[in-house]
C-alpha cells in the first residue's frame, strides 16, 4: 500500500528459504540447535538509544538442574584469542554443569556472576564444602556497534536469558549475544542449523558469528566484495556450540568439536590473529550425577568407526557452515555507536 516497489526493503530469510542449501545430510524439523530433544535457548537483547547493541544468550543442555545432572562435553580452541570462562575444567573433567552463556567480550564477568547465582539458587548445598561450580561463558566483541566501555550487561541479564530459555527458540540475527556482531563487514549475529543422522538422532549447531573482513568475502561466496572490500578494524570471534542426542564420550565430543573448524573454514574464516574461535560440543544422551555414587552406571557410546559417528562428523561441518550463513541471511542492517552501521548481507551474493 503506497510507495514505489523499488523502495520496499528486501525480506530477510534463512538460507534454505532463499532456495539454497549446504551439504548432503537432511536438516531437522526446525533446522536449529533446539532440534536436539530437551535443549533450550534463551536471549536477553539490550538495545538502548544509539549506543547499546549487546546482550546475553543462554543454552541449556536440558530443562533440569544441569549442575546436579551434568552432561558430557568438550571444547576445541581453534584460535585462542578470547576471554572465555570455564573451559579448563570442561577440558579436564569432560562435563558441562551450567548453562552455556554467551555475551560481549567485556561482559564475561557479570554474565559469569549471573550464571553462578543461578546455580547457587538451584543448589543450596553447593559452595559449602568441596562443591565448587564451573560456569561456562563464551564471548564475541560487539564494540563496533555497541558502547562496550559502558558495561551495560549486568548479572541480572544473564539470569533473564536463562529464564527465557525455550525448546522452540529459533531466533537468528541481531538477538542476544549476536545483537552487535557482524561478519565480513555485514550484520550477522546468531545463527543455527541442524542435521539428522542414522537412527533418528540429531546434531544441532548454534553460532554467534563475528569475524572476517570485507576483502575476505570471496572466501565465503566465491564472488568479489561488491564495494571493493573496505575493512573494519581487525578482530572478531565466533562461538560455536554443537549439541547432539547421540551417545558420545567426552573424547568423541572433543573430536566432534574439532570438525566445527572445517565448517568454519568453509564459511570463510582464516582464524585471524585477533579473532577467537571456540567450539563447545555436548551430548544429552547421558546424565552424570554430581556425586558419582548417586545412581552412576557405565555409559555406552557409539563406536568410533560406526556409520553414525562418521555422519556426526559430517553434520558438524555442514551445520556450522549453514549456521553462519543463516546468521548473515537473516540479520537486518543495524546502526550503533558513533554512527557506525553494519549493512544487511546482500542475498544476491549467494
Amino acid at each position: 500500500m503506497g510507495g514505489r516497489e523499488d523502495t520496499v526493503p528486501p525480506v530477510r530469510a534463512r538460507l534454505r528459504d532463499l532456495g539454497h542449501s549446504v551439504g548432503e545430510l537432511p536438516p531437522g524439523p526446525r533446522n536449529a540447535l533446539v532440534d536436539v530433544p530437551g535443549v533450550r535457548v534463551g536471549h536477553r537483547t539490550l538495545v538502548e538509544g544509539d549506543d547499546v547493541r549487546t546482550g546475553v544468550t543462554a543454552v541449556l543442555p536440558h530443562g533440569g538442574n544441569v549442575y546436579a545432572e551434568k552432561v558430557l562435553g568438550a571444547c576445541h580452541v581453534i584460535n585462542g584469542y578470547g576471554k572465555a570462562a570455564g573451559l579448563t575444567q570442561l577440558e579436564e573433567l569432560g562435563t558441562v554443569e551450567s548453562p552455556i552463556l554467551l555475551t560481549s567480550t567485556v561482559s564475561v564477568g557479570p554474565v559469569w556472576e549471573g550464571g553462578l547465582r543461578h546455580l547457587l539458587e538451584c543448589n543450596p548445598w553447593a559452595a559449602r564444602d568441596r562443591d565448587t561450580l564451573n560456569v561456562i561463558v563464551g564471548e564475541c566483541y560487539d564494540g563496533w556497534l555497541s558502547d562496550a566501555r559502558g558495561l551495560h550487561v549486568r548479572s541480572e541479564h544473564a539470569l533473564e536469558a536463562i529464564g527465557a530459555a525455550r525448546e522452540d527458540e529459533v531466533s537468528e540475527g541481531a538477538v542476544g549475544a549476536g545483537t552487535g556482531t557482524g561478519c565480513f563487514g555485514y550484520k550477522a549475529g546468531v545463527g543455527t542449523s541442524s542435521r539428522l543422522i542414522e537412527g533418528g538422532q540429531v546434531l544441532g549447531c548454534f553460532v554467534v558469528a563475528n569475524y572476517g573482513a570485507r576483502h575476505e568475502l570471496p572466501l565465503l561466496t566465491g564472488h568479489p566484495a561488491p564495494d571493493g572490500g573496505d575493512d573494519l578494524p581487525q578482530g572478531g570471534s565466533i562461538m560455536i556450540l554443537l549439541g547432539t542426542d547421540a551417545p558420545l564420550s567426552e573424547r568423541q565430543l572433543r573430536r566432534l568439536a574439532a570438525r566445527a573448524a572445517l565448517g568454519l573454514g568453509r564459511a570463510g574464516s582464516v582464524g585471524a590473529n585477533a579473532s577467537g574461535e571456540y567450539a563447545i560440543a555436548f551430548s544429552t544422551a547421558h546424565r552424570v550425577p554430581h556425586r558419582l555414587g548417586d545412581g552412576y552406571a557405565e555409559f555406552r557410546f557409539l563406536r568410533d568407526d560406526a556409520r553414525a559417528t562418521r555422519q556426526l562428523f559430517r553434520a558438524a561441518v555442514e551445520a556450522t557452515q549453514e549456521a553462519v550463513l543463516n546468521s548473515l541471511c537473516v540479520a537486518e542492517e543495524t546502526g550503533g555507536r558513533d554512527g557506525h552501521v553494519l549493512p544487511a548481507f546482500p542475498h544476491e551474493l549467494l
